[in-house]
């Protein structure tokens, strides 16, 4: 069992240093997430191990995949909590491991969903055992079938272990039941956003500018920004309009955020982003860039012509380029960040946290990947 020895606040690096390298998390604090996420595997493995071989293979084909992405929500987290002067170090590192391996859980998930085998330039874990049943002598089919099973079993482990996670970071603290409402809520809104995205990938039409911006949100901003900030704010004793209040802020460079990533799925370099330029179109995503599109009568008419098979996806993303959707997309982004990083929510945070979320700010704007 884990303990949480009370531990004065780690000092951290100067908010001015991490912005020129284009960074919010000290060496530090970065070092301490990567080894306790390390241990969390290691001790499942060790775990399921005692009844389950197939199991323990299963968590370190998980485990291996720890760490290989921003560390970003358990960055927010952290400041979050040092932002109103959280004095147990310990406890700060469980809640932010526990919102990387609920990230985890959800980009296994989201792979399933998408039909993606390929994360990041990596073979995913739903692809691992996919090509392991074509070993095997199954089909096409049902080789994909039982990789995609497997990707649902690793992210519904993962889920368990994070909520388990959480519950132990609060737990006995004045704000234990804030903190896992806090991490719930991150759950269910990401679970509904996943939904609203794949019901508006069937319809007939790509959602609207509003729907798109409210399912990202859902979708990504709160369980990526928004809730991360706040839920290590209450664990370090802010109130609830505080946390609230810092929330906000996350909130709105949250969906800056997504609309970013929409623009990198169909304008970024594959090398970086580690996916097609047309995966996104392929899916029939509603991404803001076909809601801009398609409140074109012409783009919208060749838009049903892409969904019935009648026009490639090259043509889409050429005509969502002339359209300058990019750019638009990327001033919604800005305009964004700028109103997060200009709101009374904002002044009201401590220097070193204003300094950290402006670099936040800077990162998702300039972000290649």
């Amino acid at each position: 069992m884990t303990t949480h020895a009370s531990t004065d606040q780690s000092p951290s690096a100067d908010p001015r240093t991490m912005a020129s390298e284009n960074r919010f998390i000290d060496d530090a604090t970065q070092d301490a997430i990567i080894q306790r996420l390390s241990q969390i595997g290691s001790q499942a493995q060790q775990r399921t191990a005692a009844y389950s071989s197939q199991g323990a293979v299963l968590w370190s084909h998980i485990t291996g995949r720890f760490a290989t992405g921003k560390l970003m929500r358990p960055a927010l987290v952290m400041l979050g909590y040092r932002a109103f002067s959280g004095r147990n170090e310990a406890r700060a590192i469980d809640l932010a491991c526990a919102f990387e391996l609920l990230h985890s859980a959800l980009l296994t998930h989201d792979d399933v969903v998408d039909k993606d085998f390929v994360r990041r330039g990596e073979a995913t874990i739903s692809a691992l055992y996919r090509d392991q049943a074509l070993a095997g002598g199954r089909s096409q089919v049902d080789a994909e079938h039982a990789g995609n099973s497997v990707g649902i079993i690793a992210g519904d482990l993962l889920i368990s272990e994070a909520i388990k996670l959480a519950v132990r970071a609060a737990a006995g603290t004045d704000s234990e039941s804030v903190v896992e409402q806090a991490f719930f809520q991150a759950i269910e809104q990401a679970g509904a956003g996943e939904l609203e995205d794949l019901l508006y990938s069937l319809g007939s039409a790509p959602a609207t500018t509003s729907q798109v911006l409210r399912m990202e949100q859902l979708k990504t901003a709160s369980y990526s920004f928004q809730l991360p900030l706040q839920a290590g704010a209450l664990l370090a004793g802010a109130s609830m309009g505080q946390a609230e209040n810092i929330g906000t802020v996350g909130c709105q460079l949250g969906v800056a955020y997504q609309v970013i990533d929409d623009v990198l799925g169909t304008f970024g370099d594959p090398s970086r982003t580690g996916k097609s330029v047309e995966s996104d179109l392929r899916e029939f995503k509603s991404t803001i860039l076909l809601a801009l599109a398609a409140e074109q009568p012409e783009f919208a008419r060749m838009l049903k012509g892409f969904r019935s098979g009648h026009v490639p996806a090259g043509q889409i993303r050429e005509e969502l380029a002339n359209q300058g959707t990019e750019q638009f997309a990327r001033q919604l982004a800005e305009a964004l960040c700028s109103r997060a990083t200009g709101s009374a929510a904002f002044r009201d945070l401590p220097e070193d946290a204003q300094q950290l979320l402006r670099t936040c700010s800077h990162l998702i704007l300039e972000r290649s990947r």
